[in-house]
Formats: C-alpha cells, sequence, structure tokens
C-alpha cells in the first residue's frame, strides 16, 4: 500500500487489499483515477480538541516496531483522527503552494512527498482492520471515511497552482545534481497529476470529479455487498451420512463446537476442501451455486452496481481522452494494450481450452465407468478431476496435508528466503490486530533491521476473503529519518479444532510462498522515497516476485527441509514428490481456462465505450455473450463472476490478467536458476534481490527484469511448466 500524498490518492489504500492474490498490492493507476468528492473542495472540516482527547493516533506510539497500539484504539477515535490529519494535510499542501521562492526540487517534488504523514497514520490503520476484523460500526464509516479523503486528493490533483509548480521543476529535470532516485520521483509525480486530469479543462475536470464521487460510493458498495453475501451463506450439515468422502481433518475443522452439526462457507479454502473430497453430488451442487450466485440477487445484487461501475469508468476514460478504461488503464504497463493482453490470453487460452475438454472426457468417462447415469456439470468438476488423478498418478493429494504443517511451511518460506537473500526472520512479540496474528523481525546479513512482518493465516466472519499482502507503514529515507516498513501477510485458512495443527494444501503452500514473495517486495526495498518504494510498478509485473517464490516451495531440496509429517517427523517420501511433480500439470486445462475466463470477462467489461456500456442492463447475459464467444465450455465457470469479481471493482480493472502475463516472467525467471542447475544459485539471486526485491519502481518494469534476467522472458517456459507445450 502506498501512502497518502498530494500524488498518491486514498483509494491506493482501498485497493491494496484486493489484490496481491489477492493479491493486494496498491494501484497508483486506480489511486489516481478513482478518486472521489462527495462535498465540494471547499467544506470546511472541522474537529474539537475534546474530540482529539485521548485519541492514540495523536500519539507516539511507543510500541515495538512502531506498531499501532490496538487494544487502545476504538472505532470512535478513527472519524476525529481522519479529520484532523485532513487538516493537517490542507496546511502542507497550502505551504507549498504558497512558497513565494521559485519551485525547486527540494521545496516543491520532495516537500510533497512527505505530505500526509498524520493522516497516513490512521488511514492506514483503517484501511487494514476494515478488511481484517470489520463490523457494523466500521462499515459505516467506511461510506464516510473513503469520501472525505478522496475528496481531499481530487481536490489537491486539481490544484492548478500546485501543478504549476510540479510541471516548472519536471521542465528542468535535466540537471546534473539530481540522481535516478530523485528524476524517478520527479517524473512519476508529474505522470500522477497528469494521468489524474491535471491538463484537462475546467469543465471536464468537473465531470471527471462528479464521476469519480459515484464511483467512490459503488465501489465501496459493491464490496461491502461481496462480503455480506460470502459471510451471509452457510451450508449446514446435520447427518453424518452426509459428510461421506470428508477427511477426519476437513471434518474437525467444520464442525460447530458442542453441536451434532458441520458448517461450510465460502472462503476458498474450504469450499476446493469440500467440493474436491464429497461424494455427496447434491450438496456439491448447493455450495457450488452458493459459490457463484454469489452478491446476485436482492438487495445485495452487485450486478446493477457493476455495470454501473463500468459505465462510469467507460465516460470517464472518454472524458480523458481514451478509447476505453482498459486502454487507459494499460498504458503504462506491460502489455501497453487491451488487444496486447488479449493476444497473450488467447495464445494460452487456445491449448488450454483444448486440454480442459480432454479431461471433460476422462471425467465423463469415469463417471459412466461407475454407473452414473449423468452427464459432468461444474459442480462435478473439482471431485472427479480428483478421482481421475487418482487414477491416472496413484497419487492422493489429501496424502500430502500431514506433510504440510503451516508453522512449518513458514520455517520453509522463511528458509528459502535467507538462502536467497541473506535474511533472517526471528518471531517476535509485537502487537497484533487479532489474537492469531504472529510477529517476525526481518534483518539482513549484518542484523540491521529491515522491517516487521506480521502474518493472519485463519478466516472470521469479520475478515474478508482471499489472501493478501498490505501493509500498516510504508518505507522512506529522506534527510536521514530513515523510516522500515510494517508489512503483513493475511490468507484464510480454516482454524483446526483447539489442540491440532493447520494442515493444509499443496495449493495453500503455494499461496503462502506466493504472498510472502509480496511480503518480501515490501520488506526489501532500498528506495527512499516511498513514492516508488516496496511494491510497485504496473500490475502485470507486481505479481511477478510473488509469484517466483511459488516455485521453490516444490522444489526437492526444500521439501526435504519443510514438509515433514506433523506426527512422526518422516520427511516427505521421494516417490510421493515423484508423484506430485507428474500430477502437477494435471487438470491445467481447467485451471487456465476458468483464470483466462475471468480476465477476458474483465477486459470485455473495461473495454466497453460509454455508448456500448450505456446499453448493457444485465450482467448475466453480458458475461454469457462474452464467453461464448471466446468458446468457454458451459462446465467450466470462469475462476469470478461479475458479482463477486473484487479484483476488477477494486484494483485490478482491466488488470486480472496480470497474474498470467506476471506467470510468463516468473516461469522465466525461474528457468534461469534451473539452467545453472543451483536453484538458490548466488550470483543470480543477488541480481533478483537487487533489481526485483529492492528497486520498487525505480525503473520501468521490462528494465528491472532485463537487469535480472540479462534478456526478456520468453513464453516457452510459461506453456512447459503448465503441461501446454
Amino acid at each position: 500500500m502506498k501512502k497518502i500524498s498530494a500524488a498518491v490518492s486514498i483509494i491506493a489504500l482501498m485497493t491494496a487489499l484486493t489484490s496481491c492474490g489477492g493479491e493486494q498490492t496498491s494501484s497508483k493507476e486506480n489511486a489516481q483515477t478513482e478518486a472521489t468528492q462527495t462535498e465540494s473542495a471547499s467544506t470546511e472540516i472541522a474537529v474539537t480538541d475534546a474530540e482529539l482527547a485521548g485519541n492514540p493516533f495523536l500519539e507516539n506510539w511507543d510500541t515495538p516496531y512502531g506498531t499501532p497500539p490496538f487494544a487502545e484504539i476504538e472505532d470512535a477515535h478513527y472519524m476525529p483522527a481522519i479529520k484532523n490529519g485532513i487538516l493537517k494535510l490542507r496546511a502542507e499542501v497550502a505551504q507549498i503552494v504558497d512558497n513565494p521562492e521559485p519551485p525547486t526540487f527540494e521545496n516543491t517534488i520532495v516537500a510533497l512527498e512527505q505530505t500526509g504523514k498524520d493522516l497516513n497514520k490512521v488511514a492506514y490503520t483503517f484501511s487494514n482492520i476494515t478488511g481484517t476484523d470489520t463490523n457494523d460500526t466500521l462499515r459505516d464509516l467506511q461510506t464516510k471515511v473513503w469520501p472525505m479523503l478522496t475528496r481531499e486528493t481530487n481536490a489537491i490533483q486539481f490544484n492548478e497552482a500546485l501543478f504549476a509548480r510540479v510541471k516548472e521543476v519536471y521542465e528542468t529535470k535535466d540537471r546534473p545534481d539530481l540522481d535516478e532516485q530523485d528524476a524517478r520521483l520527479m517524473e512519476l509525480q508529474y505522470r500522477s497529476f497528469v494521468r489524474a486530469g491535471a491538463n484537462l479543462d475546467t469543465e471536464t475536470k468537473d465531470k471527471v470529479a462528479a464521476i469519480n464521487e459515484e464511483l467512490s460510493g459503488l465501489t465501496t458498495k459493491f464490496s461491502q455487498n461481496l462480503l455480506k453475501a460470502t459471510v451471509g451463506f452457510k451450508m449446514e450439515i446435520t447427518d453424518p451420512a452426509d459428510l461421506a468422502g470428508l477427511s477426519d481433518s476437513f471434518k474437525a475443522a467444520i464442525k460447530v463446537e458442542g453441536e451434532d452439526k458441520w458448517v461450510v462457507g465460502l472462503n476458498r479454502s474450504p469450499y476446493e476442501t469440500f467440493m474436491t473430497q464429497s461424494t455427496n453430488r447434491e450438496l456439491r451442487q448447493k455450495l457450488f451455486d452458493g459459490y457463484r450466485l454469489r452478491a446476485s440477487s436482492g438487495d445485495i445484487d452487485n450486478g446493477e452496481v457493476f455495470i454501473k461501475i463500468a459505465q462510469l469508468r467507460a465516460q470517464r476514460a472518454e472524458l480523458m481522452g481514451y478509447k476505453s478504461h482498459a486502454h487507459y488503464q494499460l498504458e503504462t504497463r506491460m502489455a501497453k494494450t487491451p488487444e496486447g493482453a488479449e493476444e497473450f490470453l488467447l495464445r494460452v487460452w487456445r491449448p488450454g481450452l483444448e486440454r480442459a475438454k480432454e479431461e471433460l472426457a476422462d471425467i465423463q468417462a469415469l463417471i459412466n465407468a461407475e454407473g452414473g447415469e449423468y452427464t459432468a456439470e461444474g459442480h462435478d468438476w473439482w471431485h472427479y478431476s480428483e478421482r481421475v488423478r487418482q487414477d491416472k498418478y496413484a497419487f492422493d493429494d489429501a496424502a500430502l496435508a500431514p506433510y504440510f504443517e503451516l508453522e512449518a511451511v513458514k520455517r520453509g518460506a522463511f528458509d528459502v528466503a535467507g538462502k536467497l537473500f541473506n535474511i533472517t526472520l526471528e518471531e517476535v512479540e509485537a502487537p497484533g490486530w487479532n489474537p492469531v496474528v504472529k510477529s517476525y523481525d526481518v534483518k539482513d546479513a549484518n542484523g540491521n533491521h529491515l522491517g516487521l512482518f506480521q502474518m493472519d493465516m485463519y478466516a472470521r466472519d469479520s475478515k474478508r476473503g482471499g489472501a493478501w499482502m498490505s501493509s500498516f507503514r510504508g518505507t522512506s529515507n529522506i534527510g536521514g529519518n530513515h523510516i522500515r516498513p510494517l508489512i503483513t501477510n493475511n490468507m484464510n485458512l480454516t482454524p483446526p479444532p483447539e489442540g491440532e495443527p493447520t494442515l493444509m494444501r499443496f495449493d495453500e503452500v503455494e499461496t503462502l510462498f506466493h504472498e510472502f514473495g509480496h511480503g518480501l517486495h515490501g520488506l526489501l526495498t532500498q528506495m527512499r522515497y516511498q513514492e516508488f518504494s516496496g511494491v510497485d510498478g504496473p500490475r502485470d509485473y507486481t505479481e511477478f516476485p510473488a509469484q517466483i517464490m511459488e516455485h521453490w516451495a516444490s522444489q526437492e531440496a526444500v521439501l526435504a527441509d519443510y514438509a515433514k509429517h506433523h506426527e512422526t517427523g518422516e520427511v516427505i517420501p521421494t516417490e510421493l514428490v515423484e508423484k506430485m511433480k507428474q500430477a502437477s500439470t494435471f487438470n491445467q486445462g481447467f485451471k487456465t481456462t476458468e483464470f483466462i475466463a475471468a480476465s477476458l470477462l474483465d477486459l470485455a467489461w473495461h473495454g466497453l465505450s460509454s455508448e456500448e456500456a450505456a446499453k448493457i442492463s444485465d450482467a448475466r447475459a453480458f458475461e454469457k455473450e462474452v464467453l461464448e464467444g471466446y468458446g468457454l465450455m458451459p462446465e467450466i465457470e470462469p475462476r469470478y463472476r461479475t458479482q463477486y469479481f473484487g479484483h476488477i471493482a477494486g484494483g485490478y480493472s482491466a488488470g486480472y490478467y496480470a497474474y498470467l502475463w506476471s506467470e510468463i516472467l516468473d516461469a522465466d525467471g525461474f528457468t534461469a536458476f534451473e539452467e545453472t542447475e543451483d536453484i538458490f544459485n548466488p550470483e543470480l539471486a543477488a541480481r533478483l534481490k537487487k533489481w526485483v526485491f529492492e528497486s520498487g519502481g525505480l525503473r520501468e518494469a521490462d528494465e528491472l527484469y532485463r537487469n535480472f534476467r540479462g534478456k526478456d522472458p520468453e513464453i516457452e517456459p510459461l506453456l512447459r511448466i503448465r503441461g501446454l507445450d
């Protein structure tokens, strides 16, 4: 997540919680374009000393590592602290604008970079807590706080006097006294203003601001609807016979304490486990429908909400001189255009779809062989594909779980980071927002503190779904004031019964390594300006540091260190690892197809002109037309449908393809290690650390990748790893 400064909108904090894997990093493109102003920019904001009395956000936090004192923070503290931060931000901006001295790099660009510290302090905390431990009061506050904050950002980005100073400094950028980081800060600040609309005429600015205002309310409503719908669905099982096929550990995890009842919800982890293991076809269909029909009816119909979002985004893009929202978004990304992103997706879609058809034939053959008198449907795929895999490879995914205990998996990920980047992670005591949070002090080879890393691994009703990385504090080093980050990882594992270990599926292991990769991207940064430190860069690049870490999770040498039976301590057997590798490309047709279907749907929504978007009145009908046009099989649902596609309602609009695009980079990048026959090759690891994990957004993404790899990436490793070559 990025700070709230004149060049970065509060929306960065909101969208940061939707991605990384969730992937959850902030998007500056969205930060600048989805700001809002629900009130006039001149509206007075007042807060009294009495309202601020005893407010922990006004204190210096004398806590370990400077973490927020969570136990002292009450819901009532947020709004007064937000107002106080806004007033201070206004004063800071006014000081820059009213400076009688000619604009310089220091008194304008650096000064702007340092605005909003008091506001950041509360907004970072508020943003994170509303994603991990929300309640009705906080949900109501979101509808008030975000508009207030983004209104301020709009007012700053449309401040003509401020932009004039920034522009004057930018136009004299070729100065020998500026180093690379100085020049990059100036370039990104100027670009932020321009892409926010600073060069538009007054009438067009007003129209953009009005659209921004409405979008903020709609995206907040979408998010809250999705959480309500996800938490609101509970499939209760009271007949033990209906638990057929479920593992003992999973049954124990979903058992309601003190009752003869088992409950499965819609968080991805229990959903996939039930859909894979259960032999009860009727219940599989019930859960399947609950998942895919979320937020699609009644008072929480996100279809209607998203249609309006798409229409407004299309209108705004045209006002700003772009053919569509997708063209605006991709201008600064590696794909450059939506046409380029679509062309890439289709190169993988075609072989993936053909493989999926073969997989469906195998599933139907198994159903027929067992005397099933029905045709395979979407709710059958998870269960029967696992059965086919067991038959083909004599491999049962459930047999892996005893070797993947959460704490051991974490140690495995930490050990990989230690070998690659010469860092250590030591568990420490630090305030957490929930009792399950664990904290780790991250240090470099010389013992220097790099940051605090906090992990919140379990699902609960107060927490949004998915997995993501975020932060409570960014990084900067201006004038010797060296501030290191507070980084978080969140997952939604099913809590085990008290006293039992947390056993993971291997895809959950990969997710942990993935989010840890995002965390390392935030922790290892060596950029002095927060504007482009840590998790920075275009969407189709920022997934690369996370996705490349996934590769180490399945390496034999790494598995030997962490994959040990939680009861016996036995290292995972070689033959089981071999079966896992042989089966690694199994069901890739399904996985590739469901992902790309969602990506193509995202591009279709955001490639609309305003005239085209205005004609859409039924989200499901639009989806059907788009996906049938690409030839999607009716037995495969897109990974996300519009009503619960939180990524594209937030920071990944016109950008969900980024995960697969980044897979070109991670597949090609890890191939470099394999080619040296040393997965911890010190020379490659050093370049990966310097040019990817430490450099943030110092240079354009393709240049950063070439500096690491020595060449541009190739798509062949991606196709090979997915078994589609």
